[in-house]
């Protein structure tokens, strides 16, 4: 075991990359403060689906019971065509997820996900540091001076940059474009299954796919709220680096088209959307794009990715446990310890990227594209919905 005397590990951004890169780090013993910009940690945004490769690391840092409190674990995750509504593949999940891959397929609200990280981060001990932004740092062969945007200057081994797809972290240490614009808008919605007509109600994860467009809807917060996220082709919004906008009902519609009687009354029984610009990065390219000497990106800093794979916060997740495992172990250096974590996780990462953005494609295809996708998941279904390589855990699955 590396001495921990002399390590202390600064991360920027509280969300849920930085809150489960803190916590896993303060679980391996390794020293860490956590800095983010916000007077208070919260979380805006909808759900979230975590998948089997996301639960089993939750659950093996203690956070199984927790989580079972407020998630929710569908039963299946049906594939059905926007205009027609017919459904065109089932994917078992429940029992079968639990057995294939051992943990299993969780759908879960965003704020109870940062919630129950952020209560087991403070358990660990872990120091806060609300209301600071990384502004830069200097590094020498020993350690880094990190300076925050408010005065507040901290001696650190690392620095990790989890603070998000406008990474500050990210613009000093690549210097490199800003995050591009999907041409995609998502519109979310959370909705009271309550208030619903039982027709409409849902203990699945339902994906609606069109030209042009999809909508996803799963069930959240133990089953007592449906999530919604619609999406769109348009152009960028005005001041679209604003994260959580008021998104209309009327423009979605217009933006949709003509869908199905089904979809169309299940879009018409939401009150009110917010609507989000979608923006990612090319897939990583190598190890430097995600660490160099002292300094590591993780989550969104580090592969901003399309949702059509639902592994942003997964991928997020993945990177803290390796991360904490590559610092906690070895005797090597702090340079050579983040350069293990980016090698272990680029390859991953950048296949979860390109998979997100192929799946956009498929989602969204239009005319003989759109055919062949129906016809294949009809023929095939299971086989098609499902990803061994990512939920698996062994070599065995992958295909």
């Amino acid at each position: 075991m590396t001495n921990m005397a002399h390590k202390q590990v600064l991360i920027a951004g509280g969300g849920i990359g930085g809150l489960a890169a803190a916590l896993a780090c303060a679980q391996r013993g390794v020293p860490v403060q956590l800095l983010e910009r916000a007077a208070q940690l919260s979380e805006v945004g909808a759900g979230i689906q975590i998948g089997p490769n996301v639960t089993r690391i939750l659950q093996a840092w203690g956070l199984g019971a927790a989580l079972a409190q407020v998630a929710a674990f569908p039963k299946q995750l049906q594939a059905r065509d926007a205009q027609t509504g017919q459904v065109l593949g089932t994917l078992p999940l429940g029992e079968r997820a639990q057995a294939r891959y051992g943990a299993p397929y969780a759908t879960i609200h965003r704020a109870d996900l940062q919630g129950l990280l952020q209560r087991a981060v403070q358990d660990a001990g872990v120091e806060l540091h609300l209301g600071q932004t990384v502004q830069a740092w200097q590094g020498s062969e020993a350690a880094l001076q990190v300076n925050t945007v408010e005065g507040l200057s901290l001696q650190a081994s690392a620095l990790i940059g989890a603070d998000g797809v406008w990474s500050a972290v990210r613009q000093q240490l690549l210097g490199d474009a800003p995050a591009r614009f999907t041409g995609h808008l998502a519109y979310r919605a959370l909705v009271a299954q309550a208030d619903l007509p039982a027709h409409l109600r849902s203990d699945q994860v339902t994906v609606w796919m069109g030209p042009r467009l999809h909508v996803v809807h799963y069930p959240v917060r133990g089953g007592q709220w449906l999530n919604l996220v619609a999406i769109v082709h348009g152009a960028k919004p005005e001041q679209s680096k604003d994260w959580d906008q008021a998104g209309h009902t009327q423009a979605l519609m217009q933006a949709m088209g003509a869908v199905g009687r089904d979809l169309n009354e299940r879009l018409a029984s939401v009150p009110a959307w917010r609507q989000w610009a979608l923006h990612d990065r090319a897939p990583v390219s190598g190890a430097s794009d995600m660490a160099q000497g002292r300094v590591a990106l993780l989550g969104d800093a580090a592969h901003p990715m399309r949702p059509y794979l639902a592994q942003g916060a997964g991928m997020a997740i993945e990177d803290a446990d390796t991360l904490a495992q590559c610092l906690s172990v070895g005797d090597a250096t702090v340079p050579e310890q983040l350069q293990a974590y980016a090698h272990a996780r680029w390859p991953r990462n950048a296949r979860v990227q390109a998979r997100a953005i192929r799946n956009g494609r498929i989602f969204h295809a239009q005319g003989a594209v759109a055919l062949g996708r129906n016809l294949s998941m009809r023929l095939m279904g299971e086989r098609v919905m499902d990803v061994p390589w990512l939920y698996g855990s062994g070599a065995s699955l992958d295909r």
